[in-house]
């Protein structure tokens, strides 16, 4: 047993619910892996478990994406060894820590290639944009597509990797810095949307077509006028709820905007089985090898100032990705 460190919480809130405690710390048990953090991810996700919008047993943990060194291995851990460099970006809570004990089936080994600072900042997020554009929805060449919060951490990976993949990308942004951001990074059509009609700007940029898909990680402002962007039997991808959870409506409302398609897909559910999971992440380390998606870490925060880096992340202070450093 050793003791470390981590953010806590024992009641659902606001950011300063998140408390930097000490805790004991066992060996790894058979399948598991101890490992030292040297940074930890930051991710939208984290606010809503925080938050009680998605549950959690309390006292919890937080975070669910780091990168760090292997300490320890338990029975049966046969590709892992200690000194390994590893990420992960889909783990049970509790990456916002020194270090912690994690199944070691969520654990992929870094190349040489990629640094620990950038592997936190891209497992999550990079497996996220691969599932949409790889499977969720397949972006072919020709294409053009809407990208919600463009210049977020998603965002960013999904502009490039869609323009890699031969995309006209449409995205929404909240200030002109912002659509500076996104269009240095593959967003053909960054759209202001505090200042601009964004179904109107869709709808003149594709001369009437609109789009097959609608990548939608705001939520309730901008779910019910997605769907106008949407051409006949086009695909709304709603995989987060930045601005509060989509309100229920009426499923008839999809018919007579052309016999649309929604769905809310989970990380979770596209990387549940080991061999899902190391096949994403070797696609997401090949376009960040190659150049074609460049990972930038647009703020840092040590890890015990956590609680600011949630009200600058939800005050929309941020871009891009953020990492925590242990």
């Amino acid at each position: 047993m050793q003791m470390t460190h981590a953010i806590r919480f024992h009641a659902h809130g606001g950011p300063e619910v998140l408390q930097w405690e000490e805790v004991s710390l066992a060996s790894p048990g058979p399948g598991e892996a101890r490992i030292r953090h040297t940074a930890v991810g930051l991710n939208f996700v984290d606010t809503y478990v925080r938050s009680g919008l998605y549950p959690a047993a309390l006292p919890s943990g937080l975070g669910g994406e780091a990168a760090g060194v292997v300490e320890a291995v338990g029975d049966g851990v046969e590709d892992l060894a200690p000194g390994d460099r590893v990420a992960y970006g889909n783990a049970p809570l509790g990456a916002y820590a020194e270090a912690r004990i994690i199944p070691a089936d969520r654990l992929v080994k870094l190349p040489d290639a990629i640094d620990d600072r950038t592997a936190a900042a891209m497992m999550l997020k990079g497996l996220t944009a691969q599932y949409l554009l790889r499977q969720t929805y397949a972006v072919k060449k020709g294409d053009t597509i809407v990208c919600h919060a463009a210049a977020g951490g998603v965002g960013l990976i999904l502009c490039q990797w869609a323009k890699h993949l031969g995309a006209t990308v449409i995205g929404t942004v909240g200030s002109d810095e912002k659509a500076a951001l996104a269009r240095a990074h593959g967003c053909d059509h960054p759209i202001v949307y505090t200042r601009e009609d964004f179904v109107a700007r869709v709808l003149e940029i594709t001369k009437g077509a609109k789009v097959p898909v609608v990548y939608d990680s705001v939520g309730k402002d901008t779910f019910m006028r997605s769907l106008d962007c949407l051409a006949p039997r086009g695909l709304m991808v709603s995989f987060g709820s930045a601005s509060g959870a989509v309100e229920s409506f009426n499923l008839g409302v999809l018919a007579t905007k052309g016999s649309l398609y929604v769905t809310r897909p989970t990380l979770n559910t596209y990387v549940a089985k080991r061999e899902a999971l190391v096949a994403m992440t070797g696609e997401l380390f090949d376009v960040v090898r190659s150049g074609a998606v460049k990972i930038e870490i647009q703020q840092t925060y040590p890890l015990r100032d956590v609680a600011r880096a949630h009200r600058d992340l939800e005050g929309r202070r941020t871009t891009g990705s953020t990492v925590l450093v242990v």
